[in-house]
């Protein structure tokens, strides 16, 4: 941080301690709190590494006298011009002039000129998404479909080491295998950052391996027996937990998204958990009444009964003949009949249709329209 920005941070605060405290209380206090944030106590939690780095700047600042006293003349300033242009520069060094291994003693095992080699961290396995298209039936009864996958996952050939296989990779000796270098930041203190020579993997490899070239990583295939829930609709993402690709260091393996796509059916739609027929009637039939035959996607036929006078379009429910439910029941088929009327007429048909249009006189199904304009 440049000394000029340091008056919009209280370090007194970060560090809990008064504006007067003495040296040996501002010591006391950053020991206490490094103990308890220190990234070796805390691997992986990103909030604890920050806290460490935000009483680090604090102590790098207040434990010096001249900074300290310079720090607080910029604070006074900057209460009286609410964040205005100190003018003031830093005098001396521009890096911290003391290092955190020796405040805290080989507190955590480490001391100057000692550098702990990262281990590798446990790393969830990516997440995979592939698609499936299936059959109208096996949509609505369930199936299990064989999946063959491809993804980037740990080199067979070195091990996931990146290194030919007899080899192995040197710690890095810009950061000795921590996976971080100092550099400085423009200020009172230094910054950590991911080391350029090895890009934060604290090693080198020297002879890559000629499968995955050095990486680590190489693509694989395997075989997956996924089960398609009966009642799946066209379109629909299924997670499955734990089959995507396989973790880093023991870390868990990703999800597989299986997105499924229905072929459509000659005779049957789907309208929820409801199947759909339409059927074929003779004109006859909705007028005097009749008992039908409806097929069903996976049984026997069931027997409609249509009453006398049905009109034409009507839909009717068959129970229980649907898609499967999650409840575990299953929807109903809904039967719209359709009358056909036939292209060409027998005599004896077309003299009967016409003995029916005389018996009918002059009224006429479409009086009521006119009626309804007038």
């Amino acid at each position: 941080m440049a000394a000029s920005d340091w008056a919009t941070k209280d370090f007194y605060k970060v560090l809990g301690v008064k504006k007067d405290a003495t040296q040996d209380e501002i010591k006391k206090a950053y020991r206490k709190l490094a103990r308890e944030n220190h990234p070796d106590s805390n691997p992986g939690n990103n909030a604890a590494e920050d806290r460490f780095k935000g009483v680090s700047e604090a102590y790098a600042v207040l434990s010096s006298k001249d900074k300290r006293k310079e720090y607080d003349e910029q604070r006074s300033m900057f209460g009286q011009f609410r964040g205005g242009n100190t003018g003031y520069r830093p005098q001396g060094g521009s890096q911290a002039d003391f290092d955190v291994s020796d405040l805290l003693g080989g507190l955590f095992g480490g001391g100057r000129g000692r550098a702990r080699q990262r281990q590798p961290q446990p790393r969830k396995g990516d997440d995979l998404e592939t698609e499936a298209s299936i059959t109208f039936q096996q949509a609505v009864e369930g199936a299990t479909l064989p999946l063959r996958m491809t993804s980037d996952e740990a080199c067979g050939n070195c091990h996931g080491t990146g290194a030919k296989p007899g080899t192995v990779p040197k710690v890095c000796s810009k950061c000795q295998g921590s996976g971080m270098q100092t550099g400085a930041a423009g200020g009172v203190f230094a910054m950590t950052e991911p080391c350029d020579q090895c890009r934060g993997r604290g090693l080198i490899v020297e002879h890559p391996c000629e499968v995955c070239r050095g990486s680590g990583r190489a693509p694989s295939s395997r075989t997956l027996n996924v089960r398609v829930p009966a009642g799946v609709k066209d379109g629909q993402r299924i997670r499955l937990k734990g089959k995507g690709g396989k973790g880093d260091a023991g870390g868990p393996a990703g999800d597989l998204f299986l997105v499924v796509h229905v072929a459509p059916h000659r005779l049957f739609g789907r309208k929820g958990d409801n199947l759909t027929i339409t059927v074929p009637v003779a004109f006859d039939e909705l007028a005097l009444g009749a008992q039908i035959q409806v097929p069903t996607l996976d049984g026997p036929p069931v027997r409609l009964k249509i009453p006398a006078g049905t009109p034409n379009g009507r839909t009717f429910r068959a129970g229980g003949k649907g898609a499967a439910t999650k409840a575990g029941g299953r929807g109903d088929l809904l039967v719209t009949v359709d009358v056909q009327v036939p292209a060409e007429l027998s005599d004896e048909a077309k003299a009967a249709f016409e003995t029916l249009r005389d018996s009918r006189g002059a009224a006429s199904p479409r009086d009521d329209l006119f009626e309804a304009v007038t």
